[in-house]
């Protein structure tokens, strides 16, 4: 007697280690591969090397995954550091702006990255995992293809009915680790990021029923050139102004969902546009100022305030082959009116039409 085969069940996994991990000294300070450590390093360089090496910084491996990973960090927190003091802030301030601020046009996506979404959901019941299932499936078709009129479609009902069978694993993190539990809450009413990883091959298979495909690459850093108007406030959004500090923050939380970047102009680089400039310029002319920004091409926008629509009115613009789209979105929030902002963008940068 054949015995049946088991329905296909999705691995939890551990959330990955946070201060300490099982670890394993390496011989040299690693300089070649990503430094994800204390000093922040992104993309590791050789600059890198020399500060971990020189500063009694060492390289870890994580042998609690399968693919092993190094972790490059700086013993006691600084605390056995070999360097004079002000030698050692020199060259952490070099590594920084070499690494970690300088901005980059675009960004090499991995698989690992793209495959995977996340979503919050109330503690780590069965129902609310279900619920999260279903919104993850979403945000990862999306985030995958580009394409936002994906979730539109009548094939998304029977796919989003069995999203937890696509999943391969998933884990959660408490999204208020470290804080007691208050008020009689129960661990079961925290709220947690789940996290649910998928294999390509299933993401791509789904993308085919829905006729459409991966948006792989390189993914372009748009340089944001953006006038607001609220009342009597009107201002261009730059990296020094501070009545849009709120909304560069916005902006940056809004591209994580599809693997984007951002950059804002300095505001020397806006001295010869004024806000109707900014509003009507022809797009080349802004793509160029975009490089000189950081980025590989401009989004150019405009959000003003209306009662009457109880929420701001957005009007975004961007060039790809020689065309320029055009989207709006009305009485929104800022937040929600960047979030349209990025993804109108990723569904142009890959391929896939007017917003």
């Amino acid at each position: 007697m054949t015995t049946p085969a088991l329905p296909k069940r999705s691995k939890r996994i551990s959330s990955p280690p946070s201060k300490s991990i099982a670890r394993e000294s390496l011989p040299r300070a690693c300089g070649t591969e990503v430094l994800k450590a204390a000093l922040g390093c992104v993309n590791g360089s050789s600059l890198c090397a020399v500060v971990l090496a020189t500063s009694g910084g060492r390289c870890y491996e994580d042998r609690r995954r399968r693919k092993r990973r190094r972790y490059c960090g700086v013993d006691g927190f600084g605390e056995q550091l070999a360097m004079p003091g002000f030698l050692r802030a020199v060259l952490l301030t070099v590594v920084l702006v070499t690494t970690g601020f300088a901005p980059r046009a675009a960004f090499a996506i991995t698989t690992d990255d793209l495959y995977q979404s996340r979503t919050i959901v109330t503690g780590q019941g069965e129902v609310n995992r279900r619920i999260g299932f279903r919104a993850c499936l979403d945000r990862v078709l999306v985030r995958v293809s580009g394409d936002q009129r994906l979730l539109e479609k009548p094939e998304m009902a029977a796919m989003r009915d069995k999203a937890g069978d696509f999943v391969d694993a998933f884990r959660y993190h408490d999204r208020l680790e470290g804080i007691p539990i208050h008020d009689e809450q129960g661990t079961h009413d925290r709220p947690h990021d789940l996290t649910c990883l998928y294999k390509p091959t299933t993401v791509d298979k789904l993308l085919a029923q829905l006729g459409s495909k991966p948006w792989l690459g390189e993914r372009p850093t748009l340089a944001v050139f953006l006038t607001v108007e609220q009342g009597g406030r009107h201002f261009a959004l730059s990296t020094e102004e501070e009545r849009g500090k709120a909304m560069r923050e916005s902006f940056a939380n809004a591209t994580d969902p599809l693997l984007m970047h951002v950059v804002f102009p300095k505001a020397e680089q806006l001295a010869d546009l004024g806000e109707k400039e900014l509003r009507n310029d022809d797009m080349a002319r802004l793509d160029l100022l975009a490089k000189q920004a950081g980025g590989a091409q401009a989004l150019a926008g405009s959000i003003v305030w209306s009662d009457k629509e109880l929420g701001w009115i957005a009007d975004w613009r961007l060039a790809d082959h020689g065309k320029t789209y055009r989207w709006q979105v009305r009485g929104v929030s800022f937040d929600e009116a960047f979030r349209v902002a990025i993804g109108g963008a990723a569904q142009i940068l890959s391929g896939n039409g007017q917003p």
